[in-house]
């Protein structure tokens, strides 16, 4: 007799089994339940061992998530654990005890992401493997290959629709080739990033279509209304994500006969993770994804899977109750795995996702630096960063073990999250900064150099988020398109300047694919049906390897400066200890409103970065630079030559960057 659970079938007898002696380990009470008593011993006892560490706070989160629940919930998640780490390929547990021994491995300055759509980089992904001499020559340690998992066909939201964890998306090839790319990355010493997304899946989905059959168990996966009356209540506290296309946050299903909760597009149904049985499912997923050799798992919309009537449904206490005990089993299980969480939220909100209190550094190991990003293309464009530093000053500081995400660029728009607090300080109004700001990247605002899209404008706000490349917004496009090559130089100087911001702030920098060769907008995406509405799809190009095998005849084109100061850049963070990510940066007043002024306190000297967000010079008193490095002669380390700090002034030129260490 056997009976079922939502992550496989097993037998009484092995349920019941408790208090065995397990190949001569014996099971505690925490640890009773195991349904692999065949492990190899020194798999079982490192099971043992990781489950001792680690039960007290899967317990503990269970219980103030599911209550009642908490402990049948939990001995189905042993059961899982036993299984999964039963079938964990034997590198990756050598890979587990190395990164247990350096636990740090995302923190060290040599890890640099690289960021790309599988098809718009290679093709398949077997010939990703074509290109890993190019990523090896960026310095890559990191790669995030966009959305994969096989989703819904035609319209799927980028491929955030899926349809199915399991498997790939055919044209990219399948799930042995996915296993097969991680292993020949690992040999080069990167790691494979994929999205898990866990908000939702489509109604094409086996959960989805056996709810629309008519199987409780799996209604019960999903949010279901049979009349407005409690959608109504939600959406009265619910933001829009697509007001233009995809406007409510409830879609009618005829086969359900039943308003489903849709946050995104009618085609992705909110999972309901009030459900256990949602929890154990998205856990064997996350134990599967990590024993085919996915070293981060970038956790797509976690801030909404929980909901709760009145509020906007985002970073509600339970979700990090419930990224914590995600986390504690992958601990268990698959030590070598890390969390990404993809929160674009205010700060105050977003630290949570790195853990704070109670889940300090126990939920997610890095999650994204929106403000950064923002708060960088806002400097650009005002040539001020006093918002900059107003802003990043307040942020509550990370976990030290943990990690920052920061990017100049992603596969999504730029929404203008500056906040009317963060303005007013900085004697701005926020309604007025961020119509500033839609003005200028949009290329309408007198004087603005870039190239940008207006993407999902709400007339009642007059929110106007942004889509565009790093290069056509930082003003390459324009610049060529008037043949200025002074326009062209100031383009390729801000392209570094932002490349640097980001590299230098500790952290994992991510290079999104095509900005390190400066590719411009490709208004192409409009000739795609599929595409043709989402205009983000206009910095989502196909890769240009003629562009790229061109940087080496032609060293002075766009493409081959911005490749040259980016590798350059990689470089010298690599060598850098100050840029160590436990260490974190220090956001300070500089004299001059046009400078950006970062410090890194390490305990091997400080790190003080300049960078000049201004198209002329500024010239500063060298008495405080000093005092900040500790020293009246330091190393510039982009340059590699010495300053004296004595002379009683020093000009840091038009959009340069100086990173300055003691020499002493």
């Amino acid at each position: 007799m056997t009976r079922s659970t939502s992550t496989g079938s097993v037998s009484d007898e092995a349920v019941h089994n408790r208090g065995r002696m397990w190949e001569g380990h014996p099971v505690t009470a925490e640890q009773r339940d195991f349904v692999q008593p065949t492990l190899p011993p020194d798999v079982a006892r490192s099971l043992r061992l990781r489950l001792e560490r680690y039960s007290p706070q899967m317990r503990e989160s269970l219980e103030a998530v599911y209550g009642e629940q908490a402990g049948t919930t939990y001995e189905r998640l042993v059961e899982l654990a036993s299984r999964a780490i039963a079938e964990r390929p034997e590198d990756l547990r050598v890979l587990d005890e190395a990164r247990l021994l350096s636990p740090d491995w995302l923190q060290q300055p040599r890890m640099v992401g690289y960021v790309c759509y599988t098809d718009r980089f290679a093709g398949t992904l077997a010939q990703i493997g074509d290109h890993l001499d190019y990523l090896e020559s960026l310095g890559v340690t990191y790669l995030h290959l966009m959305p994969l998992l096989k989703p819904r066909p035609g319209e799927n939201d980028g491929g955030y629709a899926v349809a199915d964890y399991r498997s790939v998306r055919e044209d990219l090839g399948t799930m042995d080739d996915l296993a097969a790319l991680a292993a020949r990355l690992r040999e080069r010493g990167i790691s494979l990033v994929v999205d898990l997304v866990l908000n939702h899946v489509t109604p094409e989905h086996e959960w989805a279509q056996r709810a629309r059959a008519g199987e409780q168990k799996y209604r019960d996966y999903f949010l279901v209304f049979d009349d407005r009356t409690e959608p109504d209540a939600y959406e009265r506290t619910l933001p829009e994500v697509f007001p233009d296309f995809a406007p409510g946050n409830f879609t009618w299903d005829e086969d359900l006969q039943a308003w489903v909760w849709t946050t995104f597009n009618s085609y992705q149904w909110d999972l309901n993770w009030a459900n256990p049985d949602v929890l154990l499912e998205m856990a064997d997923v996350i134990c599967y994804l990590a024993n085919q050799g996915v070293e981060v798992l970038r956790l797509d919309a976690i801030a909404f899977i929980w909901k709760r009537l009145g509020t906007s449904c985002q970073n509600e206490p339970e979700v990090h109750h419930i990224t914590r005990v995600l986390r504690s089993l992958l601990r268990v299980v698959a030590p070598a795995v890390a969390f990404k969480a993809e929160a674009i939220v205010g700060p105050d909100d977003l630290v949570k996702y790195l853990g704070i209190g109670e889940h300090y550094g126990k939920v997610s190991d890095t999650a994204y630096h929106n403000a950064l990003m923002v708060h960088l293309w806002s400097a650009i464009a005002s040539r001020d960063t006093r918002l900059l530093q107003l802003a990043l000053s307040r942020f509550p500081p990370k976990a030290s073990t943990t990690t920052w995400a920061t990017y100049v660029r992603c596969h999504d728009d730029i929404g203008w999250a500056i906040s009317d607090a963060d303005a007013a300080a900085a004697m701005v109004t926020g309604p007025g900064h961020r119509s500033f700001l839609s003005d200028f990247y949009s290329g309408e605002a007198p004087g603005s150099f870039a190239k940008g899209l207006v993407f999902q404008f709400n007339p009642e706000t007059n929110d106007r988020r942004i889509s565009g490349s790093m290069a056509s917004l930082a003003g390459l496009e324009a610049a060529l398109e008037a043949g200025d090559g002074l326009a062209v130089d100031a383009a390729i100087a801000r392209i570094r300047l932002l490349f640097a911001a980001v590299m230098g702030f500790g952290g994992v920098p991510l290079i999104y694919m095509g900005d390190e060769i400066a590719m411009l907008n490709d208004y192409s995406y409009t000739d795609d049906p599929d595409h043709a509405r989402d205009n983000r799809w206009v910095h989502r190009p196909t890769m240009d390897w003629e562009q790229v095998a061109d940087t080496e005849s032609d060293t002075w084109s766009p493409a081959a400066r911005v490749l040259t100061a980016v590798r350059h850049l990689v470089q010298v963070r690599a060598r850098t200890p100050q840029l160590h990510a436990s260490v974190e940066s220090q956001v300070l007043a500089a004299p001059d409103r046009r400078l950006l002024l970062v410090v890194r306190n390490h305990p091997l000297g400080a790190m003080v970065q300049l960078s000049n967000v201004s198209e002329t010079p500024v010239q500063i008193a060298t008495a405080w630079l000093r005092d900040l490095v500790g020293s009246s002669r330091a190393s510039e380390l982009l340059s590699g030559f010495d300053y004296d700090l004595t002379p009683h002034q020093l000009t840091v030129q038009p959009y340069q960057v100086l990173w300055f260490v003691s020499c002493a």
